[in-house]
């Protein structure tokens, strides 16, 4: 029963150890976790996702302050970037909309919302 228990806990932790980090939704304690990340550049990571949006592609990573070609190599393997953005990584200011997402409504000139009178089909 012990080693069943104890070959239950490996298969356990290979698990969680080989699963990526992703870099759209990651929190700073989950980048810290990376080989090589510390405080400062795990926040430098969110920073950019909030000031940019979502990574398009785990090598757009090396465009964060701090992120070498050497530092990128050794972290690659554990990056993903599927699974979709966190909520908040797409909802920056300014950034054009993407697709599927809903665009805000236009404002008339009175201050009421336009409408677009084309019939919808």
């Amino acid at each position: 029963m012990r080693n069943l228990l104890l070959a239950l806990a490996a298969l356990v932790f290979a698990h969680v150890a080989g699963a990526a980090v992703n870099l759209n939704t990651a929190t700073k304690d989950e980048l810290v976790a990376l080989p090589g990340i510390g405080p400062a550049k795990a926040q430098a990571i969110v920073d950019y996702r909030n000031q940019h949006g979502p990574f398009r592609a785990v090598d757009d990573v090396r465009k964060v302050k701090g992120i070498g070609e050497k530092l990128f190599l050794q972290i690659r393997p554990e990056l993903t970037i599927g699974g979709g953005a966190s909520p908040r990584a797409t909802a920056v200011a300014g950034r054009p909309e993407a697709k599927g997402e809903a665009k805000p409504a236009a404002r008339a000139a009175d201050g009421g919302i336009a409408r677009d009178d084309k019939p919808r089909k």
